[in-house]
């Protein structure tokens, strides 16, 4: 276990890296930020100046050593816009995308769990029949068309809720609902799929021919083995979602790391995209290999291989 650790954890730095090299080289041909931070009609003067202060006009081979090596000691660099670390004003916005996430998580695992079982257990049924039309419904629908259509219908409207922002639970309710929707679409579909695919098992039918409870064959032979490709899926999507649902949080205006991550870009603020794509890989990664790890306990023939 130890090694495997091991292996994890150099994968996952090599992979960190991999990505803040990436977007390091990306970021630098999106444009200047020195023509941006300053005025409309600043001369080049003023431009170079601001340029040299921000280090922007040594050589790009030096410019990335030198973030490259500071990264490594925890510093990402001062954020151009907000003067500050940029770590820091990415990880200010942290708790609001993980409350969004948690309850879109939440909820759409709930949702999405008892619509799959549901799916399952009444094959060939109308119960199917709906569960499926609505889980494809979900899956097909835009986020950002099926947000703005709930701002429409509950804000604008008949004026329940407010269009955006956050603060009370009011704020989440839309945005928290939007991401729910597609979750449980997808956990649905994936759950009924690998329900029916273990329900064919040989071990199944015996543990029926034993006069075993149907409940307990459902939930000690059946759920149990289904559920390893739907922790996957709840594992990526945990991953997206905690490194900031971009287009929610921009429908929305909820202050999470997706949304100053798309700000920092538009603003060419060069070390809060690097720390910003860092802490999301890093999320998604460390959620990665707690999956790997709950493999073993809902399997354990995959624990001792």
């Amino acid at each position: 276990m130890n090694r495997y650790l091991a292996v994890k954890l150099a994968e996952a730095l090599l992979a960190i890296w991999g990505v803040v090299t990436i977007v390091f080289f990306v970021s630098r041909v999106l444009g200047d930020p020195a023509v941006l931070l300053l005025p409309v009609g600043a001369d080049q003067q003023e431009i170079d100046a601001l340029r040299v202060s921000l280090g922007l006009d040594r050589p790009i081979l030096e410019q990335y050593a030198l973030s490259m090596f500071a990264m490594l000691c925890g510093d990402f660099g001062i954020s151009f816009q907000h003067t500050r670390p940029a770590m820091d004003v990415v990880l200010e916005r942290m708790p609001a995308t993980i409350e969004l996430a948690g309850t879109a998580l939440l909820f759409g695992t709930l949702i999405g769990g008892a619509a799959g079982a549901v799916a399952a257990l009444k094959r060939g049924t109308i119960s199917e029949f709906i569960v499926m039309i609505a889980a494809l419904l979900g899956q097909a629908t835009p986020v950002f068309w099926l947000g703005i259509m709930l701002i429409l219908v509950f804000s604008v409207d008949l004026g329940w809720l407010p269009t955006g922002g956050s603060g009370t639970i009011a704020h989440l309710v839309l945005p928290g609902l939007t991401l729910a929707v597609f979750v449980s679409a997808s956990i649905a579909r994936l759950l009924r799929s690998s329900l029916l695919d273990i329900m064919r098992e040989d071990y199944v039918r015996t543990a029926r021919a034993k006069g075993l409870m149907p409940r307990t064959v459902f939930f000690w032979h059946i759920a149990r083995n289904a559920l390893i490709p739907v922790v996957t899926m709840i594992g990526i999507i945990a991953g997206e979602l905690l490194g900031g649902s971009v287009v929610i949080e921009t429908v929305f205006a909820w202050p999470g790391v997706g949304r100053i991550i798309m700000q920092a870009i538009q603003a060419q603020d060069f070390p809060v995209i690097q720390a910003g794509v860092a802490l999301v890989a890093a999320i998604f990664i460390l959620i990665n290999l707690l999956v790997d790890l709950l493999y073993g306990v809902l399997d354990p023939r995959i624990s001792r291989q």
